[in-house]
């Protein structure tokens, strides 16, 4: 890569800077992907592009068949620009699609035409497309794998019932999959997959569309793996499932170092821990979910030239500060922001840490932009999970740890990050096992961030805690469940403080992403305990200041479970 051309744009552009930090550094596909964004798009000149709304039937004997074709069709559109957006229902596991039109149009001056019906979007878009995949309505998989074929031949997805509307179009067939799977099981289908199309599709992305089975889907992700030409797929990583893992490892196996799974496991098959430790096992990045919506469009999106990542900081990185005796509490909502409570009731009224998606410096680049100037002076910004993408450190290579790790560190101070956050569920989850880190790997993240003010671990709640300097590493010590009653949670808070004598007591809560700040204020509001709920920065560097909770590493007697519990 020639670096000059990068220097040819005068412009003071946020992206660009982003580009040269990172060339410097290891993470030489973000520059690559910078200079490319700056290049074709500059400054996201006004540009039209249309947009049509889905309903929240996903079923596959519903209306999955019609939102398959359209998104199919939004991948191989969206090759040639930021072109066609979708506004998905509420009950969407992402609810900021409406949100983010809204951006696209105040920030990057997009004007939206409403298409208003599927016929609509085939006669605006079809002269885009080279045909149509026709999937098997008798074999589910059967759309995945036409999803794979869309990709490599600028198709759209039908099954036998919407040929008539694609022809209608002036659309033909490339290919047609009926009859090719039936009476084989997922195993066998994705090995003639991966003979016929691997060896075409991308090393650097591939996509798992899992999340929901059976008579369901929801490929909101499957846009952005025809844009990229990607392999899709729902392989298992139970060791149950020998065929299918054999396959999944394979697969692993020849993705370039630097890859991306991008969706979600099957509910139907695996867990989420055995899926992401196989991955993290190759030195992989993991990014979900399969919903993630219009990442075709959104990834094409720069930020805008008036913009520099600031966050909320309330403490100086060398600053120091004086616990009391009481009880510090601090909020963190893990899960990423777009599936959580940012778009609802309460967000502002009392400190708050999210987990940033870093990832999204590359697929979603104005998304994160839209939350970072949506942000209040209560809203603080961390970076995990665990490293530059989704991974449990446990499993990571040794060999690998420190590149990803350089990559991380790079991508938190482009992002004005200070806090690392940790979760590992390859050995238990918050119901059995453990989620804690060995001392070495403990060593290894003090090493890897040395400019980091703290590090916090766990989902639910972990016993892994050390201070080394002016930087702790804190464990959560409860779990709040969207479903818990609000009477149980409060006592719940009340026995831990009570079990806590020792003060200052520390207590970190991970707030599981759907419940309000509102319900969550209520619950603190409830408690009867005299307590300060702080920012996570001011938390940490107030624990920095007062140890007294124990320093811990994982123990050999840990209980160990792989994940069996689903």
């Amino acid at each position: 890569m020639n670096m000059d051309l990068l220097k040819r744009d005068p412009r003071k552009n946020v992206f660009r800077e982003l580009a040269m930090k990172m060339w410097k550094g290891r993470a030489a596909w973000l520059a690559v992907f910078a200079y490319l964004v700056v290049g074709f798009l500059g400054t996201a000149q006004a540009k039209d592009a249309s947009v049509l709304e889905f309903d929240a039937d996903w079923r596959l004997d519903g209306d999955l068949p019609e939102k398959a074709m359209l998104i199919s069709l939004q991948g191989v559109v969206n090759k040639g620009g930021p072109e066609l957006y979708f506004l998905y229902p509420e009950s969407w596991p992402w609810k900021i699609t409406g949100e983010l039109k809204g951006f696209y149009e105040s920030r990057h001056g997009f004007d939206f035409k409403d298409l208003g019906s599927a016929e609509a979007a085939l006669a605006e878009h079809a002269s885009k497309v080279s045909g149509y995949v026709v999937w098997d309505k008798e074999v589910r998989t059967s759309l995945i794998v036409a999803f794979t074929v869309c990709g490599l031949q600028n198709a759209i997805a039908v099954n036998e019932d919407l040929i008539p509307l694609a022809e209608a179009a002036g659309l033909k067939p490339v290919a047609d999959l009926r009859g090719d799977f039936r009476g084989m099981d997922d195993a066998e289908i994705y090995e003639i997959a991966y003979d016929r199309y691997w060896g075409k599709t991308s090393k650097d992305v591939v996509i798992w569309m899992g999340g929901a089975h059976g008579s369901r889907m929801e490929p909101g992700l499957a846009d952005y793996g025809i844009y990229r030409e990607a392999f899709f797929c729902d392989l298992s990583a139970s060791p149950e499932d020998e065929a299918e893992l054999a396959l999944h490892n394979k697969i692993l196996s020849e993705l370039n170092p630097d890859a991306t799974i991008m969706g979600w496991h099957s509910y139907g098959k695996d867990t989420e821990g055995q899926h992401v430790s196989l991955i993290s096992s190759y030195g992989l990045k993991m990014e979900g979910l399969n919903s993630l919506p219009n990442i075709s469009f959104n990834c094409q999106i720069p930020f805008t030239d008036d913009f520099v990542f600031k966050n909320n900081h309330n403490v100086a990185p060398e600053e120091t500060l004086d616990a009391e005796e009481t009880v510090y509490v601090s909020l963190v909502q893990t899960d990423s922001m777009g599936i959580g409570a940012w778009t609802k009731p309460g967000r502002g009224r009392i400190p708050y840490a999210w987990q940033v998606s870093m990832s999204w410096s590359r697929t979603s680049p104005a998304a994160l932009q839209y939350f970072a100037e949506a942000a209040t002076p209560n809203d603080y910004f961390i970076a995990g999970l665990s490293g530059p993408g989704y991974m449990y450190p446990k499993p990571i290579p040794e060999r690998r740890f420190w590149p990803l790790m350089d990559e991380a560190e790079e991508l938190m101070e482009a992002l004005d990050l200070r806090v690392m956050e940790i979760m590992d569920y390859s050995e238990g989850n918050r119901h059995v096992g453990n989620t804690d880190l060995p001392k070495s790997l403990v060593d290894r993240y003090y090493k890897a961030f040395p400019g980091v003010i703290g590090f916090i671990n766990g989902y639910g709640s972990a016993r892994t805690f050390d201070l080394r300097g002016e930087r702790p590493m804190v464990s959560y010590d409860y779990y709040l469940g969207l479903h818990r009653p609000t009477e149980e949670a409060i006592a719940d808070l009340e026995e831990l403080i009570q079990l806590n004598r020792k003060r200052p007591y520390f207590l970190l809560i991970h707030v599981r992403e759907s419940t309000t700040i509102d319900r969550v204020a209520d619950i603190l509001e409830g408690v009867s305990e005299e307590m300060e709920v702080v920012s996570l920065d001011v938390f940490l560097k107030l624990a920095a200041s007062e140890q007294t909770y124990k320093q811990r590493y994982l123990q050999g007697s840990d209980p160990v479970d792989r994940n069996a519990y689903r």
